[in-house]
């Protein structure tokens, strides 16, 4: 549940740094979805900070509060560091997010584009045992496949978003180099016209000189 809403927060995060425009393309309407995405990340913050206090009631192994604040010493150490300092991560990124207005837009946006370092928790996710008995992983098991789709589609769109960016920013710079050329073309001088060169002065006075033989 926690990593279905940060895979949701992630794609909200990633339209918005691509300037996807819901109202050109799919589906066709206006909406507030800058909105949508600071409530999807308290959501995701809500269900990530849930997901590792309900270790507290486990009865064997047995959680202490200092085992989910600094997991190094907990069951699964690596994984489970993994995940706080995923955790960790999503809170800055919300709680800077809450005070943008102070902190001002290029600082806070600096610090909104830490929540892809939060990524890790699809790894804490995928290698993470949930039963803690050190069983090998099952790929192939419900929640495993549903963090691979999650992880897919986050990459995926990832990718597609990238491609899209760098063909809207080579479009306006093909754009931005036509009215200069164009300009260029309208400030340079007429050309001259071309001068009579030296042997067409000969062809001509020879001419003049042999008209009164002629006539």
């Amino acid at each position: 549940m926690a990593v279905g809403a940060v895979t949701l927060d992630l794609l909200l995060g990633m339209f918005m740094a691509f300037r996807y425009s819901p109202h050109r393309s799919w589906p066709h309407r206006r909406f507030n979805y800058f909105r949508l995405h600071n409530r999807s990340g308290y959501i995701a913050l809500s269900v990530s900070l849930l997901h590792p206090a309900i270790r507290l009631l486990n009865k064997g192994p047995r959680f202490r509060l200092l085992d989910l604040l600094y997991p190094v010493h907990s069951p699964d150490p690596l994984e489970n560091s993994v995940g706080a300092l995923a955790l960790y991560l999503l809170a800055f990124v919300v709680v800077t997010s809450y005070l943008r207005l102070r902190l001002g837009r290029h600082l806070w946006k600096s610090f909104d584009f830490s929540i892809y370092f939060a990524a890790a928790l699809f790894f804490h996710s995928l290698f993470a045992d949930p039963g803690l008995k050190n069983d090998s992983i099952d790929w192939m098991d419900g929640g495993k496949l549903f963090v691979e789709s999650c992880f897919g589609l986050a990459a995926a769109v990832g990718l597609l978003g990238w491609r899209y960016s760098g063909r809207k920013a080579a479009h306006l710079r093909e754009v931005s180099r036509q009215p200069a050329a164009s300009t260029e073309s309208l400030q340079r001088p007429p050309q001259k016209a071309a001068a009579t060169t030296p042997n067409s002065l000969i062809h001509i006075e020879a001419f003049s000189f042999l008209l009164p033989a002629l006539c």
